[in-house]
This record gives structure tokens, sequence and C-alpha cells, in this order.
């Protein structure tokens, strides 16, 4: 049995869907963000030190990092969703992987911290707005015919760049980025993507 350290309102939710996806049983323990603070509670930090979600629960180990969690389950259990090693696939594969969670959300959490300074953040305001359409742009780009990045089929490259292709339509960039838009309500209609919904933000569903 595979237990999810899962936080409301965070990239663990696409750790519930993959393991959706992989059709593999699956516990939950629930954390809350602070009301007010928007934090991920103290009780995270008994679990690792760094206090962070996802972490997953496996044959006796903790393993953290979403690319990582993402690997370890897609070559366990869907070797299919991850291209074939020595080829150009799978080049593009490993620097998506470390895109998602590298390039593409140093200036998403950039903007989430900056806006809460108010005024004294002005000046910061337009790098870290060329830098998010730099990002979603390459993004964009990426987006194959299938409407999947990397594959034509759904790879662990879609996991993962799925947080940062959402957070581009919640901050209302659908017009600018149509192929991105096409990826979201693709990955959104999916029954298991429905499934992990219902489990992990139950009040979104």
């Amino acid at each position: 049995m595979i237990t999810v350290h899962h936080l409301n309102r965070s990239r663990s939710q696409r750790i519930l869907w993959l393991l959706e996806e992989l059709d593999q049983p699956y516990d939950i323990i629930r954390y809350q963000r602070d009301a007010k603070t928007n934090l991920a509670p103290p009780e995270l930090k008994l679990v690792h030190p760094l206090g962070k979600s996802p972490m997953i629960e496996i044959d006796g180990q903790l393993v953290v990092e979403s690319a990582a969690i993402v690997d370890l389950l897609c070559t366990r259990f869907a070797p299919e969703m991850i291209p074939e090693r020595d080829t150009p696939a799978f080049l593009r594969h490993m620097e998506l992987m470390h895109f998602a969670e590298g390039s593409a959300m140093t200036p998403i959490l950039l903007n989430l911290y900056v806006s809460r300074l108010g005024d004294a953040a002005a000046p910061l305001h337009p790098r870290i707005s060329s830098e998010l359409d730099n990002h979603y742009s390459y993004m964009n780009s990426l987006v194959r015919a299938s409407g999947h990045f990397v594959q034509d089929t759904l790879s662990a490259a879609d996991i993962m760049l799925s947080f940062p292709a959402e957070v581009a339509m919640r901050q209302g960039r659908a017009a600018d980025y149509p192929a991105l838009k096409g990826f979201v309500e693709m990955i959104q209609s999916r029954p298991a993507y429905q499934r992990a919904l219902e489990k992990g933000e139950p009040q979104a569903a």
C-alpha cells in the first residue's frame, strides 16, 4: 500500500491523479494549510524536516520531491509513461521533468510571494511578469498536436507540467496560451483526474 502525505491546494494533488491513472491503491494522510498564512502545518515537519508535500511512503521508505515520486511510480507501474532511453524523446522528458519544478516554478513562486508585499513590490512586477510570459510561452510551444508533451499519450512529463499549466489558467492566461488551455482542459476531463480531485480537493470537485 502507498501512503500519500497530502496537503490541500498543493502539488501533491498531481500525485493523487497519477495514482488514479495507475489504478494503484493508496491511503491519504491529510494536512490543511493555515487559514491565515496559507502555510503548511507544522505536523508535516514531523514526517520530513522540510515539512513539504507531496511525500509518499512506499516499501517502508519515505520519498519526497514531486519529480522523484512521479519517476518512481511510473517506472514501477507504468513504464510506457516514460520514453525509451537513448532517444530524443527521453532527453526531452528529462528536461521537462526538471523544468516543471525548477525553471517553471521560480517565477510562479516569486509572483505568489511578491504579491503579498503590496506597493513595495511594484519594481519587481515587470521582471516577474516577463519571466512568467517567457516560461508559459515555452510550455505552450511544446504542446504536441495530440495535446500532450513529449509523447502522444499521457506521460510522466504531462503529470509534472500539469501544475504550472493550471497556474497559468488560474491567472487568466487562456487566451494568450491556447495550447496550454487545451492541455489543461484535456487532463481535467480525464476520469482519473476527476477521481483524484474528489479525494484530494472534494470542495473543488
